[in-house]
């Protein structure tokens, strides 16, 4: 292992010094009997034994202007940004009021039932009094803004950074940037009180199975999920009852746990009854 892995702080500790303590601790280790008298560290929460005891503490390395910048790119370092996703999104969404998320396909056509659909979902849901929270990305996403817009509503969308560029479609009243999917996918459930999932790619699915294990495992309740387009979801809703119900990785009341339809007052009704 390298000095840069095993140096979280990153302050500049010189490879060789480090290689030579690591050395000494080992053959210090090799004289004593097997389980007793290892050379150890506590640094904060952190023990260290034998060849990862490090020399020096916390705050020389902290205080030391020397050394490379890799511990910006370090874990410690990115807890710190994940940290600030959370306050951020927290800070935007926390006065938001009743929301209701709605997830779909960034592929979905302009000129297809599906985004029509959305467009409506979304006008249907500002109008019951509900801001309407997206991906925020183009396709159903966009549809449902657009709906929410149209009709006075709050329209938000909760972007990630993605390979390619994407960016936030035009009709996000609030929008926020997230680098980290699951900090993302907490902003979703947090400030939403139920979901309607139009068809959708890998990405919907992930937020639809992510939705239905927090309410089969009661991390939340009563919140409502629907599913919109049985012709789409129909072939996976049988997967679900003729295997996994059916070879008894799910209970059959887990078919509860969601709705489908293809009636846009149905969805909306159901979504905004069942979370009020």
């Amino acid at each position: 292992m390298t000095s840069d892995a095993t140096d979280p702080d990153g302050a500049g500790e010189n490879a060789d010094e480090w290689q030579d303590a690591a050395a000494a601790a080992n053959a210090a280790a090799e004289s004593r009997p097997e389980g007793r008298g290892w050379p150890e560290r506590h640094t904060g929460p952190v023990i260290r034994r034998r060849g990862q005891v490090l020399s020096g503490t916390t705050d020389q390395r902290l205080l030391d202007s020397r050394g490379a910048t890799d511990w910006v790119h370090s874990d410690p370092w990115r807890v710190l940004r994940i940290q600030s996703e959370f306050v951020e999104g927290f800070g935007a969404l926390a006065e938001l009021g009743p929301a209701v998320s709605v997830f779909g396909s960034a592929r979905t056509a302009v000129d297809s039932r599906e985004y029509d659909a959305g467009v409506r979902i979304g006008r249907a849901l500002a109008e019951a009094g509900f801001a309407v929270i997206t991906g925020g990305g183009p396709g159903a996403m966009e549809a449902a803004n657009k709906g929410a817009l149209a009709a006075g509503g709050v329209s938000v969308g909760l972007g990630i950074e993605l390979p390619f560029e994407q960016g936030l479609n035009p009709y996000v009243d609030i929008g926020v940037n997230f680098r980290y999917f699951f900090v993302r996918k907490t902003m979703f459930v947090k400030y939403a009180r139920g979901f309607v999932v139009l068809p959708g790619g890998f990405g919907t699915l992930d937020e639809l199975f992510e939705a239905l294990t927090l309410v089969q495992t009661k991390k939340v309740t009563r919140f409502p999920i629907v599913l919109f387009g049985s012709e789409y979801w129909g072939g996976l809703v049988s997967w679900v009852r003729q295997t996994l119900v059916a070879e008894g990785k799910a209970s059959p009341a887990d078919l509860e746990l969601f709705h489908i339809t293809d009636d846009v007052d149905d969805a909306v009704e159901r979504v905004t009854k069942e979370s009020a």
